[in-house]
């Protein structure tokens, strides 16, 4: 039996985190020393997206959180505590759930290497400042904000930064718009 067919049979054809039915596919869950089903989820595209950080997090569709942490599935139970993790610092609802949680020890070991390894990412604004989850930051040019009318103009304080995976990105709220900004164009 292949990986995906083992994967519908465990989730019964629905995203195991959200229980979505369309557009699913395996995801295997970092880090991967070798491909098994017990390593890998069964997604809907929304939920790969937003885990591999390729787009922003809208923390509202991960409210599913609430029943798949509970699942008995480790691979499920790992990404959803890292989901919790990540959602925490602005969601109180996330905290609480993340303070419910319960994962044995070896499974979380495994959510929390990750996580770590995320840890050793560094975030520079345009002048070479380490910047560090919660600081605030000011534009130094005028940005336009993709998908909206709003400029972010040149001197906005932007408060309470996050930090993604991705070291030249960091989110914000600008006019309280949640958006995602590029660290050459920040300074502390």
């Amino acid at each position: 039996m292949s990986i995906e067919q083992a994967l519908v049979e465990r989730s019964n054809n629905q995203c195991e985190l959200c229980t979505a039915t369309e557009n699913l596919s395996v995801y295997e869950v970092p880090p991967v020393t070798e491909a098994h089903s017990d390593k890998c989820i069964y997604t809907c595209q929304t939920c790969k997206e937003q885990v591999e950080a390729t787009t922003d997090i809208i923390p509202t569709h991960w409210h599913c959180l609430n029943d798949s942490m509970w699942s008995q599935t480790p691979a499920v139970q790992v990404v959803a505590y890292r989901m919790l993790t990540r959602l925490a610092a602005d969601n109180g609802w996330a905290q609480d759930a993340l303070d419910m949680i319960y994962l044995e020890e070896d499974t979380l070991a495994w959510a929390k290497k990750v996580l770590a390894e995320n840890d050793d990412i560094k975030h520079v604004d345009s002048n070479g400042v380490v910047l560090q989850a919660g600081d605030t930051v000011t534009l130094i040019k005028d940005l336009d904000v993709k998908g909206s009318s709003l400029t972010a103009k040149r001197g906005t304080a932007v408060r309470n930064i996050g930090l993604t995976s991705n070291p030249e990105h960091i989110e914000g709220r600008v006019d309280g718009q949640r958006i995602v900004i590029l660290t050459k164009f920040v300074k502390k």
